[in-house]
């Protein structure tokens, strides 16, 4: 593992540091127990922390918050570029984003034990929310002296399991909506509102949108902005799917795709899909038999050709490439920007889309 690159105030790297650590499934009763110790640091402490998970962002917007010194460390290259809290800080010089780039060769290790093992070998202190003893992280902390527990009793995890479900207000509603996008995290809003963290992140989740979704809904946006749609057009945008649910409630044509077109009296659809990378788990993520079979299933039922758009890496309003994959086939069309923009839409002329559809 090894340091590319180094955004902020360098010299909190030569500070005594505790790095912080938690298992990826947190139980919301520990939130007190983390935001506790958090509330105990200061200007004089430096803290290094991760923000992989639910829990570990919002331990880093607490430090951010309570202007406590913050590393953050994060692989291949620094993306959360509009977070508002990470800016403030940094301009203050209390922040430090350090990117890493793994070295070692294949077989070494996965990539985030590496980083843990690294970061771990730079860092005076460790403190843990909840570890998993049967997970990654347990086995790099045996036989350091410098680790603190928040909490090892299971029973303690279950403190606020039980939500009092009372009535949310529209002003506490909007108090939560404007800490919430100005990335003031939920321990900060608990303190504002006094309610309890279950309360809090059950309304987050009722009455926002994941940043996956926003990122979803901005691709929609730029694939739809490659179409020559004018009024009295021979193009007509039919039908958008808003992917719409609450909880675990979801409406079934959530899993219908996104944009359906009219073309001189003809249809096809298109699924757009973005991703930062193309991890190993591309087939169960967006090619499982289930999602093609509703594909296929949809196609059939509506009698026109459904083509998924894959935008990779760059923003999801500015990829790098583009892949397309039409249900039928088990190939992939692997297309860079401006080839998919001339083949797609040359020159403003929109080719017919339903020869695209069958690629």
């Amino acid at each position: 593992m090894k340091i590319i690159d180094k955004i902020g105030n360098k010299a909190l790297l030569s500070r005594e540091k505790t790095l912080f650590l938690c298992s990826k499934q947190t139980p919301i009763g520990l939130y007190d127990n983390v935001f506790r110790w958090t509330d105990s640091l200061s200007e004089k402490d430096c803290v290094c922390c991760f923000n992989s998970t639910e829990m570990e962002s919002e331990v880093l917007k607490a430090l951010l918050v309570a202007r406590v010194p913050t590393i953050l460390f994060v692989m291949n290259r620094f993306t959360d570029v509009n977070n508002m809290q990470i800016e403030q800080a940094r301009q203050e010089d209390r922040m430090l984003i350090v990117v890493l780039k793994r070295d070692e060769p294949k077989g070494k290790g996965a990539t985030p034990r590496l980083r843990n093992e690294y970061v771990l070998s730079i860092c005076q202190h460790v403190v843990c929310g909840y570890i998993n003893k049967n997970g990654s992280v347990f086995p790099l902390l045996a036989g350091r002296a410098d680790v603190v527990f928040l909490t090892e009793d299971s029973y303690l995890m279950a403190a606020e399991q039980v939500e009092h479900r009372e009535r949310w207000k529209v002003a506490e509603d909007k108090v939560l909506l404007r800490m919430y996008y100005a990335d003031m995290g939920i321990h900060a809003i608990h303190k504002k509102l006094s309610r309890t963290y279950l309360s809090i992140y059950n309304r987050i989740r009722a009455i926002t949108q994941s940043e996956e979704v926003l990122k979803g809904r901005e691709f929609e946006d730029y694939v739809l902005g490659m179409f020559d749609i004018q009024n009295d057009g021979p193009l007509v945008l039919q039908e958008w799917q808003g992917d719409k649910s609450t909880g675990t409630v979801r409406p079934e044509n959530n899993s219908n795709p996104d944009l359906v077109f009219r073309y001189n009296n003809k249809e096809f659809a298109i699924e757009c899909k973005w991703r930062d990378n193309l991890g190993k788990d591309l087939g169960n993520d967006m090619f499982s038999p289930k999602k093609l079979k509703n594909y296929k299933a949809f196609s059939e039922s509506r009698e026109m050709p459904v083509t998924i758009v894959l935008g990779v890496s760059g923003e999801p309003c500015n990829p790098d490439c583009f892949m397309l994959y039409h249900w039928r086939r088990l190939t992939l069309l692997c297309l860079k920007l401006n080839l998919l923009q001339s083949s797609f839409i040359p020159s403003k002329a929109l080719m017919p889309p339903c020869s695209f559809g069958e690629r």
